[in-house]
This record gives structure tokens, C-alpha cells and sequence, in this order.
């Protein structure tokens, strides 16, 4: 069994939706990052970075409380889910390097651009336009880095995979971050099929939230109000 420890974020969802698509069971633990639970002496047990998600695999091992093994950040989970699975990564070379580079894009471009687009659009007390153009505009870059490549390819890699789950779990979210997909057909065209995908559907529902931020404009003010203690920590 898996226990996963998250909270309803863009990194958060990349492993619940990696949970539902390869199918394995697990129990999920909510963190409430508002509140700081992330930074307590039991979390950072699991994961000493003090950020979600994190996971133990009880199934192996390790010196996780309870016994098992615990696995923290996202990317790095994904790997661990796939191959302890055979699934959504490739065993053999170059189709296994093109699924990490298309990964590592995320991890290290898509993740961070939108995440600090985030703080200066959303979170920050000051309105910085030179700061706020900096992230949109790295990120509708990055935007048409994709679309250039979904042009040529149905998916990220040559098959379905973690690096498009990883992707897709950020991009959805472009609308938080500020960024427009205008003219990004391929784009759109990606979206739309990971987004009819069951397991894209439930992972993001994961942990379950009363309201859609994304869509509750109200919801999101809120929220965004809340998470500028964060900034803080």
C-alpha cells in the first residue's frame, strides 16, 4: 500500500494522477500547507524538504515510521511509481531518455516559471510588472516550446508517459498563473486528450476541495489571500 502525503497543487497532482493511471491502491494524507503542517518534526520524517508530496511505500523496507520506504519530490516519485510498476517509462534507450528530458522540462522550466509567476501574479503583496512579466513571459515561451513539439509528436515522448503528466498538471493550471495558450493549437490539442484521460480526472480531485479555484473567482481571491502567509516560510 501507498501512502501518499499532498495537498490540491500542481505537484501534488502529478502523483495522484500517476496513482490512478498505473492503478495501485493507496491512502491519502491531506497537508494542510496554509497551516504549516509540512514544516512539523513528523513530516519532515518523510520528507526533509518540508514540501508535498511525499510518499511511503509500505510495501518496502525502510525506516519510514511504520516501517516502509519514503520517496519525496514529485518528479523523483513518478520515476519510483513507473518503475516499480513497468509502466509509463521506458526501460530501454532513447525512448526511456526522451520521457526524463521531457520530465526534467517540467521539473526545471514549466514548474518553477509558473510557480513563481504564481507569486508575483497571485501571492505577492506588491504588484512588480517588471516581475510579472518576467515569469509570463519565460512561461508562454515554454508554452511554445511544447506546441512546437506537439506538432511533431502526439505525446511528449513516443508513447504516453509520466513526463506527459507531469506537464499537463501545470499547464492546465495556466489561467492561476496569468499566461495565455492563444494560437497554441497543439497545445490545446494535448490538453484535451490528457484531460479526458479517467485517471487525469480523478487524480486532480485528489485530495478533494469544496470549491475550483480555477473557476471560483471568488474561491481563488481567498486562496490567494491565504497563501501570502507562505511566502513567509
Amino acid at each position: 500500500m501507498i501512502e501518499l502525503y499532498t495537498a490540491p497543487t500542481p505537484n501534488g497532482h502529478k502523483v495522484s494522477c500517476t496513482l490512478d493511471e498505473l492503478g495501485l491502491e493507496y491512502n491519502t494524507h491531506l497537508i494542510n500547507i496554509l497551516g504549516g503542517d509540512q514544516h512539523t518534526d513528523e513530516y519532515r520524517l518523510i520528507n526533509p524538504n518540508g514540501r508535498i508530496p511525499a510518499i511511503i511505500d509500505r510495501e518496502i523496507d525502510g525506516t519510514a515510521a511504520g516501517g516502509g520506504h519514503a520517496v519525496f519530490e514529485s518528479g523523483a516519485i513518478m520515476m519510483y511509481l513507473a518503475e516499480k510498476t513497468g509502466r509509463l517509462l521506458p526501460t530501454k534507450e532513447p525512448q526511456r531518455s526522451r520521457v526524463i528530458q521531457w520530465l526534467m522540462f517540467q521539473m526545471g522550466g514549466i514548474g518553477p516559471m509558473m510557480g513563481q509567476a504564481n507569486v508575483f501574479f497571485r501571492y505577492f503583496p506588491e504588484k512588480l510588472p517588471a516581475a510579472i512579466a518576467r515569469y509570463q513571459n519565460e512561461t508562454r515561451r515554454l508554452f511554445e516550446v511544447l506546441d512546437s513539439h506537439l506538432g511533431e509528436s502526439e505525446w511528449l515522448a513516443d508513447e504516453f508517459s509520466i513526463a506527459d503528466i507531469a506537464n499537463w498538471c501545470w499547464v492546465r493550471t495556466y489561467q492561476w498563473s496569468g499566461v495565455s495558450r492563444d494560437g497554441l493549437d497543439n497545445l490545446d490539442r494535448w490538453l484535451a486528450a490528457m484531460t479526458d484521460k479517467p485517471a487525469m480526472k480523478s487524480g486532480v480531485q485528489v485530495p478533494p476541495m469544496n470549491v475550483d479555484i480555477l473557476k471560483d473567482e471568488k474561491a481563488g481571491k481567498a486562496f490567494a489571500e491565504n497563501a501570502k502567509s507562505m511566502l513567509q516560510r
